[in-house]
């Protein structure tokens, strides 16, 4: 079955201590999330974010993995989200996958991806997946 929600979140980004040891300009840093849905997709998330920014702050990178335990849609389960997301002066480009096999209850066989976008200071989620 293919579900195709919108919803929003709401996102608390921890600061946390990194193991990079490097003498650059280049500012690494590590967070921990922690985020809340509402709408089709209902639950929370937990993860771990990495970032890479220029020292100017016009160029960077992350990646972060995150579990999702709630519902979708009324079905309950969990699964896994990778991201790998940059920008630069040309633009930006974001990757949020589910992890394949992650998914666990009735989820196990979901696979798809999630767009995020922010409105207004407001957190909104696209996620199109298969069930």
């Amino acid at each position: 079955m293919k579900i195709k929600v919108t919803g929003t979140f709401h996102l608390d980004l921890i600061p946390e201590t990194l193991a990079i040891d490097h003498t650059t300009t280049l500012e690494a840093g590590r967070m921990i999330i922690d985020k809340s849905f509402d709408g089709s997709l209902e639950g929370v998330s937990n993860g771990e974010m990495m970032s890479i920014l220029t020292s100017a702050k016009n160029a960077g990178g992350y990646v972060a993995v995150e579990i999702f335990e709630g519902t979708l849609e009324g079905i309950p389960g969990s699964f896994a989200m990778q991201h790998y997301g940059k920008f630069d002066s040309t633009g930006q480009s974001l990757t949020l996958e589910i992890v394949p096999g992650s998914g666990e209850g009735e989820l196990a066989s979901i696979k798809g991806k999630m767009d995020i976008r922010v409105e207004d200071e407001v957190h909104y989620y696209d996620l199109e997946v298969e069930v």
